[in-house]
């Protein structure tokens, strides 16, 4: 399963670039906009800058809502760097414009995805990834992991290459609960990922070694 972080923050992707288990970056106008990155120049740059960072894909979201726009945003996403994955919302242009650069050879990651047919017809039109949100669907008391199940056993059953990239992960069990079910990539904070090498045995028996070592010495 890949890891990918979802965060505009160069620090956070230094970190876990570092760590040595970062495939690569999502993010999103809302990121950008909590780290302060406001205008278009600056969130080029800044795409510009995680791109040196992350050897991954690296999500690119288009603001725009109408195909032509989309295309236009998107191509000049896509310009920037190889990596540049042009990220587009689920709803019909969307789609439409997934499927254009599809055909261009161009990587692409469908956002905002809250039902397996909508998935399905990601796939359909050639999405690179497909990002089922699970926590937003967990708040409204709906079961966001069985949506990731449904994907699953759809694009196995024809064999789509889309990857499931669960987005709006909250917590480590979230990350664990994606790897059982098969999703391809998670997207998560910083948090959710460095919390999987927590565990108190782990600090316990730490302690113990070291402490049963300086009485050897």
């Amino acid at each position: 399963m890949k890891f990918f972080i979802d965060t505009a923050n160069l620090d956070q992707i230094k970190e876990a670039q570092d760590l040595g288990i970062l495939d690569g970056v999502t993010t999103n106008p809302s990121l950008m906009a909590k780290e302060g990155i406001t205008g278009k120049n600056n969130i080029l740059q800044h795409y510009k800058d995680i791109c040196e960072i992350v050897d991954g894909d690296v999500s690119a979201e288009v603001i725009a809502t109408d195909y032509e726009n989309m295309v236009k945003e998107g191509g000049e996403l896509a310009s920037l760097n190889n990596q540049i994955v042009v990220k587009l919302p689920m709803i019909k242009d969307g789609v439409k414009a997934a499927k254009y650069f599809s055909n261009k050879g161009i990587k692409t990651n469908v956002t905002l995805v809250f039902s397996a047919g909508q998935a399905l017809l990601a796939a359909k039109a050639g999405a690179n990834y497909v990002s089922p949100f699970l926590g937003r669907l967990d708040d409204i008391s709906t079961d966001g992991l069985n949506l990731i199940s449904e994907i699953r056993d759809i694009y196995d059953n024809y064999d789509f290459k889309t990857e499931i990239l669960a987005a709006s992960i909250r917590h480590t069990m979230h990350i664990i609960d994606c790897a059982k079910i098969g999703a391809d990539v998670i997207t998560s904070p910083l948090s959710s990922i460095t919390g999987l090498l927590k565990h108190p045995l782990t600090d316990i028996g730490l302690d113990k070694f070291l402490k049963d070592h300086k009485k050897g010495n």
